[in-house]
């Protein structure tokens, strides 16, 4: 199968020190940093998109058949720093999602586990990314 390569873009503007607002072209916009009281930091950032693409795929194909009673997912990680490079090591993300008793819940208990290793090792862009160690470059326009 082709490659199939989709551009995707989002900006930063800086409001103050330590404040940021990111937006994509639909003009969503989150705003964060180490100087905003109650947001997220941006490694919390990376660790809920990681949650958050694996969720979508979760979502889509339990949801299908039935709808979840509970949804929920704790993402943890260690920050490594001091002497070596800052990164997160041994991220792990814990779904805990319950269905209704009966035919429909079953079925969607029934498709958690292959939605949860289709995420990670072909359709959660985000993991897949992080996993594989995209090069990323830093530069001055």
């Amino acid at each position: 199968m082709a490659e199939e390569i989709t551009p995707k873009q989002v900006t930063l503007v800086r409001e103050a020190e330590g404040v940021y607002v990111a937006r994509n072209p639909d003009g969503a916009e989150y705003r964060f940093g180490y100087n905003v009281d109650g947001a997220l930091s941006a490694v919390e950032l990376l660790m809920v998109a990681i949650a958050g693409c694996s969720a979508t795929d979760l979502d889509m194909m339990t949801s299908r058949r039935s709808e979840p009673t509970k949804f929920d997912a704790t993402v943890t990680a260690d920050k490594v720093g001091g002497s070596s490079p800052a990164i997160l090591r041994d991220i792990d993300v814990a779904f805990d999602v319950a269905f209704p008793e009966g035919a429909e819940g079953d079925k969607a208990r029934a498709r958690v586990a292959a939605a949860l290793k289709s995420a990670e090792e072909k359709t959660c862009t985000v993991s897949r990314t992080v996993v594989h160690g995209a090069e990323v470059t830093l530069r001055e326009v």
